[in-house]
């Protein structure tokens, strides 16, 4: 396959979004042309450790066996409905999602991306409360479009708007950098007080929902403790919010659990899920109580699009959970969580460059910093040890909050192996003495 001639026509017809400098370009990096399990391959022949697990989508590994024989179910049988109509395989789905469900979560609403699922659970949170208000992470991501990208506050806001009234940022409980430079659980967390004084201060009286993610994924992988989750949970109570709960990445195994809200003790009123919820395959969920969902249909609740219910979506969706359930995923990400995490100490360790490492199951996050002691961030070094992994071998990405891109974040799937979870911790550390060496 002719790789020149490839670029030359992504460089005629590609548009451009989140540019970058050119060492960082998609017109610079491998095109890839094919992927089985952990591994992905461009059109040399390179093999790469696909450590983003796509884009977070192909948790599983890339090609699973079982999603792929979903696909070609629903292509001989049915890949698109109209969405006024049931069909078996979004009925089977809905069955199969209730299966790991914890009561009384058992209302499921089907769309297509995380942008959207959030989308939709705000606007139920409005239907059912009559506000309009909502709270959400001053580090947050949940997503692009218009409506998700209001309550996205870690990267993408510049040059947008005005955006839709009433979104609310309070300070991300971050506790390697604490916002007003509190030590954690002494602080007894002031931050949350903060925010929602700060709220109160500015609401009109309309409170409808606060959302956000059990871990703060792009916005640098920050550890929420449970204790402040529980805090929040009761503010919310207070002012008749209702609590969103994100998990298009934390969910279906990714920590270790099921779902990440089970970790800390928080259950939500709405729930959405995507990424690796399909497979690869577009398709997401928001999740509820059949209270929340008579009160929400009786208003007149609308929310649909053409491709909500698409039975290869559905299927795929089906699979996916087949797969958390037979193959012990759940297990599989603790054990991922265990040895990687140590590794990646190790190298804490050995490098002056790693001033955290945080994580768990398979999300792990390591905060490059120029120098320990005043924890200034390591936006370029970040790039470079990115830049140069990805030249031997291993995909990852970049992440942060507050303008930075200083968080190396991993994300390997879950039948990775101890021995890729070793060469992925030898090429990081090569990456890491590099720029020492430079430095």
């Amino acid at each position: 396959m002719d790789e020149k001639a490839l670029r030359e026509k992504a460089r005629k017809y590609y548009f451009r979004s989140r540019l970058s400098d050119d060492n960082l370009s998609p017109f610079n990096k491998p095109i890839l042309i094919r992927g089985e399990g952990s591994i992905v391959i461009d059109t040399n022949g390179k093999e790469y450790l696909d450590f983003n697990s796509g884009q977070m989508c192909a948790a599983f590994g890339h090609n699973h066996p079982k999603i792929l024989n979903a696909i070609e179910q629903s292509a001989q049988t049915l890949i698109h409905s109209n969405t006024s109509y049931l069909h078996v395989y979004h009925i089977n789905f809905l069955s199969k999602m209730a299966q790991i469900l914890d009561p009384p979560l058992s209302k499921i609403f089907l769309s297509i991306s995380g942008s959207d699922a959030s989308e939709i659970a705000v606007e139920m949170a409005k239907k059912f409360s009559g506000g309009y208000e909502v709270i959400a992470f001053d580090a947050a991501f949940h997503g692009f479009s218009e409506g998700a990208r209001s309550l996205t506050f870690s990267s993408g806001r510049k040059g947008y708007g005005p955006f839709p009234p009433g979104v609310f940022a309070i300070p991300t409980p971050y506790c390697y950098r604490c916002p007003i430079g509190l030590k954690c659980p002494d602080c007894e967390y002031v931050c949350l007080d903060l925010g929602f004084k700060n709220f109160d201060a500015q609401s009109a009286g309309a409170p409808a929902a606060f959302i956000g993610e059990p871990i703060v994924s792009s916005g640098g992988v920050i550890e929420v403790p449970p204790e402040y989750f529980q805090a929040l949970k009761k503010k919310c109570s207070e002012r008749g919010m209702l609590i969103i709960f994100d998990e298009a990445q934390t969910g279906l195994a990714k920590l270790g659990a099921m779902f990440g809200y089970q970790q800390v003790g928080v259950l939500p009123d709405i729930l959405t899920l995507s990424k690796h919820l399909g497979g690869g395959i577009p398709v997401a969920t928001i999740i509820t109580s059949e209270l929340i969902e008579k009160k929400v249909a009786e208003k007149g609740f609308v929310a649909t699009r053409s491709h909500t219910n698409d039975p290869i979506g559905c299927i795929a969706g089906t699979a996916s959970i087949d797969i958390i359930l037979e193959d012990d995923i759940v297990s599989k990400a603790q054990h991922i969580g265990k040895y990687f995490k140590h590794l990646l100490i190790n190298l804490q360790k050995n490098s002056p460059f790693i001033g955290d490492v945080r994580g768990r199951g398979v999300l792990f996050g390591i905060e490059i910093v120029k120098d320990r002691e005043t924890k200034e961030p390591g936006n370029a070094e970040a790039a470079r040890i990115m830049i140069s992994s990805m030249n031997n071998g291993l995909i990852i990405d970049c992440k942060g909050a507050y303008g930075n891109t200083n968080v190396l974040r991993i994300v390997p799937p879950f039948c990775t192996t101890d021995e890729q979870l070793d060469k992925a911790a030898e090429i990081l550390e090569r990456a890491l003495k590099k720029l020492e060496f430079h430095t």
